[in-house]
């Protein structure tokens, strides 16, 4: 990623080589429009699928969102044509267990249960499971799921340590998401004069690019 690219990209958890090429590309395009990007992933899924994963600063993602970065991206993805051969196009919402990218995502899920990897070893380990207890300014502050012997039931985690974080399934997470999903939802309805309701649901929009 070049400086301008880093500096405006307020994840702390990015990606590298070709994804990160194509982040580089996305992005832009998908704050024109309102939207953050999550993340990025090209595999060798149904021969080639680059899943796109974004979401508005509220937190909602609908289909129709989906259709709508979909639409955006595509032109800037053949333009810069990062991808050499023909692959399929996946945008979707982050999901209920999602991936956690941002600083403000450790804060808005403190007390949830996550499962996280780190690049290198803290406190002897680098496979973590546990509630986020507190989401500081430079670390993560970890209240371990079942603590081995001889461990300390808490670990602090920094930022830049961290390789890949999401939230694990519960009870407690779907109440909270969607209850969160729904208040975002019926504010952005507000704001724009339309009528309430209170559907929420995970979101997936598919299409090949040649």
């Amino acid at each position: 990623m070049t400086a301008t690219a880093s500096e405006s990209d307020d994840r702390i958890i990015r990606e590298s080589g070709i994804d990160a090429r194509i982040a580089l590309i996305v992005q832009p395009v998908l704050r024109g429009i309102g939207f953050r990007l999550v993340r990025v992933h090209l595999s060798g899924q149904n021969g080639l699928t680059l899943q796109i994963m974004a979401e508005r600063e509220d937190g909602t993602m609908t289909v129709e969102d989906c259709e709508e970065v979909s639409r955006a991206v595509s032109p800037a993805l053949d333009v810069d044509d990062p991808i050499e051969k023909a692959y399929h196009l996946e945008v979707s919402s982050p999901g209920i267990d999602r991936p956690l990218v941002r600083k403000s995502d450790f804060v808005t899920w403190t007390g949830h249960l996550v499962k996280m990897e780190t690049s290198v070893i803290v406190a002897d380990r680098k496979r973590f499971k546990g509630k986020i207890a507190e989401a500081g300014e430079n670390d993560v502050l970890i209240e371990r799921d079942k603590a081995a012997y001889g461990e300390e039931p808490t670990v602090r985690v920094p930022y830049d340590a961290i390789a890949d974080v999401r939230l694990i399934l519960t009870d407690d997470l779907i109440r909270d998401a969607l209850s969160k999903d729904n208040r975002a939802r019926k504010e952005a309805k507000k704001r724009r004069g339309e009528p309430e309701d209170d559907i929420s649901e995970d979101a997936t929009e598919e299409h090949e690019q040649e």
